[in-house]
């Protein structure tokens, strides 16, 4: 069971991880917006416009991957508020607090994510 203090520093720790994700979402989303492709097709050649649509393929998989991140945000706020933040989603035991200092979003237990990762390889949202 988590003390206030601990709950406190999940908390800040969530509170700093959001603005940090928020500030690049919305970078990524006004860099989107400014790109040239946004507004029609100008590039030189076939072999730029591969390498725009690379980059814009990569700027969207990490816009998509940060807006994931803020909503396992949003849930670990809400496990807090209603007090079963540091409680395994699996076994129900405890998660130590050093793995939620490192890891605030964390909903299993190093044993369960251990076992988690072996079968869930390919599903990067629910390994923390």
């Amino acid at each position: 069971m988590l003390n206030d203090t601990q709950l406190q520093t999940l908390r800040r720790l969530l509170d700093e991880r959001e603005a940090t994700l928020r500030a690049k979402v919305q970078a990524l989303k006004r860099a989107a917006e400014e790109r040239p492709s946004a507004q029609g097709p100008q590039v030189e050649d076939i072999g730029e416009e591969g390498e725009q649509r690379f980059r814009n393929g990569i700027e969207h998989a990490e816009m998509q991957r940060d807006l994931e991140e803020l909503a396992d945000i949003d849930a670990a706020r809400a496990r807090i508020d209603v007090g079963h933040c540091g409680e395994c989603v699996d076994c129900g035991r405890d998660i130590v607090f050093e793995r939620l200092k490192a890891q605030p979003r964390a909903v299993r237990c190093i044993d369960c994510q251990t076992a988690y990762e072996k079968t869930h390889r390919t599903s990067p949202r629910y390994s923390a």
